[in-house]
């Protein structure tokens, strides 16, 4: 799988944790900074990654310090569904009911451990389609709704 990662400086450790965890579990992971856990602005980062998982380049991985913001962010660009997650659950049924192609977690709301559990649950679960389909397009007809 190719994930695509990302933190500010209130997510800058974890960040770190979490990309050498996935490429020791074989995926291919584009670390997109900070390179140092200097003051830095989160939508700057959201949206690089934003970006890119839009374009279809893989799953994106944000973290700052509670995920919300990297997750408001994210979300302002067409074509993504991030998810602010902090239990297993939540992280393989947003994959597997929302098609959600960004996690967005926070490093001062979960340790590495769960954080870990977490990643590895939204990269190990697959979009169920079916029922679940007609409202990921909703959920895109919202993208271009007007007021």
């Amino acid at each position: 799988m190719h994930i695509i990662a990302a933190s500010d400086h209130a997510g800058f450790a974890l960040r770190q944790v979490l990309v050498d965890h996935l490429r020791q579990a074989g995926h291919d992971v584009d670390d997109l900074g900070p390179e140092r856990p200097e003051r830095c602005d989160y939508p700057d980062y959201a949206g690089r990654v934003a970006r890119r998982v839009a374009r279809g380049d893989g799953l994106g991985l944000l973290v700052c310090g509670t995920g919300v913001g990297m997750s408001m962010a994210a979300n302002k660009v067409g074509g993504v569904r991030a998810a602010v997650v902090s239990d297993v659950f939540s992280a393989s049924a947003t994959r597997a009911h929302n098609n959600a192609n960004v996690l967005c977690v926070g490093e001062r709301v979960v340790g590495a451990g769960l954080a870990m559990a977490i990643v590895d649950a939204f990269v190990g679960t697959d979009f169920e389609g079916g029922r679940h389909a007609a409202r990921v397009a909703k959920i895109h007809g919202l993208e271009t709704a007007a007021g």
